[in-house]
């Protein structure tokens, strides 16, 4: 799988952007805030329908315009797919592959498969639960269409009953209690795909963590992952009738998956809480280079990897580590320099001097 083109008009700093892309490894360097994570963030957004940053739509298009157009050329066992995104400032993006347009943004999900890796990931594990779902539900929505499927009914089910509990207050008519007990059919019935379907990927992450972790430790460390449902130990069904109460003082659906943690335990401690920087940090690293080899088992494929000036970040051996993991992968890599990559006699195919808002081919 290789991403052969990209074309931009009107997306973030740029106005006009046409990129030809190798099928190894790419380098976007110069200074800050010139664009060279922008780029990264449309060929995501291109495969994904979301930006890695959490942006919205109208604050992607470039300032003073309405509408912004990306134009991504992917080849997938031999087959061209041209992915065209419209983003509009008052209404849906728009998207078309090979010229027909899509019904719903989601059936975009597994054309292409992507993992991105910059700074902020380093943190997944110190960080709040919200950003460990968040990993789970993205790599999950690009490998299986029906966790995909099974997580918008989640999350529409769960709003309906957080309104519905907003509606009824403390004197709920026995008709409220009905369709309250309706919705919390559907999220229970939902909610338990969804966290069996999680289980068996940190299951898959725990087959394939271990060795990683232990190359990264110098054999000093093992790792393992655990899911952390929001239900404990008892079942979805009764821990939602058991915290309705609650739930309806708050106002709000305070269990369910959109409640649940993944664990990181290292020799006996749960290294969110007690680890170091430098063992949330080697972790952080070995989750993800782990997403890169299960996506690899699960399409047959390599998926593009997106790496946003993580190098900076890194000492010298999780760079050289980092870099040996990636060279049969097509790789878009930003950096301020290409000093890193001589220095470890990395192979640069690419590689694109981004300033201003245009992106220069050096070789």
């Amino acid at each position: 799988m290789k991403i052969k083109s990209l074309k931009l008009k009107n997306f973030r700093n740029y106005e006009f952007l046409n990129l030809q892309f190798d099928s190894a490894a790419n380098i976007f360097y110069g200074d800050n805030a010139q664009g060279k994570t922008n780029i990264l963030e449309a060929v995501y957004l291109s495969g994904t329908t979301k930006s890695h940053r959490g942006a919205k739509d109208r604050d992607m298009i470039r300032f003073g315009e309405t509408e912004s157009h990306i134009e991504t050329i992917v080849e997938k066992n031999g087959i061209d797919y041209k992915i065209d995104m419209h983003l509009k400032k008052h209404s849906p993006k728009g998207i078309a592959v090979n010229k027909v347009p899509l019904r719903r943004a989601s059936e975009l999900f597994g054309i292409v498969n992507l993992v991105f890796f910059s700074p902020e990931d380093l943190n997944i594990i110190k960080n709040g639960p919200g950003e460990r779902r968040r990993f789970l539900d993205l790599e999950l929505s690009q490998l299986d269409k029906v966790y995909l499927s099974d997580l918008a009914n989640y999350n529409r089910v769960v709003n309906q009953r957080n309104r519905l509990l907003k509606e009824i207050g403390f004197q709920a008519k026995k008709q409220d209690m009905d369709t309250l007990e309706i919705w919390e059919m559907q999220l229970v019935h939902y909610g338990n795909k969804i966290i069996e379907r999680r289980k068996r990927f940190v299951d898959e992450i725990n087959e394939i963590i271990s060795s990683i972790h232990k190359k990264l430790t110098g054999g000093s460390e093992e790792i393992l992952v655990i899911y952390e449902p929001s239900n404990g130990n008892i079942s979805l069904e009764d821990a939602i009738r058991k915290n309705r109460e609650k739930d309806m003082k708050i106002k709000s659906t305070s269990i369910g998956p959109h409640r649940d943690d993944i664990c990181f335990m290292v020799k006996d401690l749960d290294i969110r809480r007690f680890g170091s920087q430098g063992q949330q940090r080697t972790a952080a690293l070995s989750l993800k280079l782990s997403e890169i080899e299960l996506v690899k088992r699960a399409i047959h494929d390599t998926p593009v990897l997106l790496l946003d000036d993580v190098l900076s970040e890194l000492d010298k051996h999780r760079q050289n580590y980092l870099l040996d993991s990636i060279h049969e992968i097509q790789t878009l890599i930003t950096c301020t320099g290409v000093d890193e990559f001589v220095n470890h006699r990395f192979s640069i195919n690419k590689v694109f001097r981004v300033t201003n808002g245009q992106a220069a081919n050096e070789n």
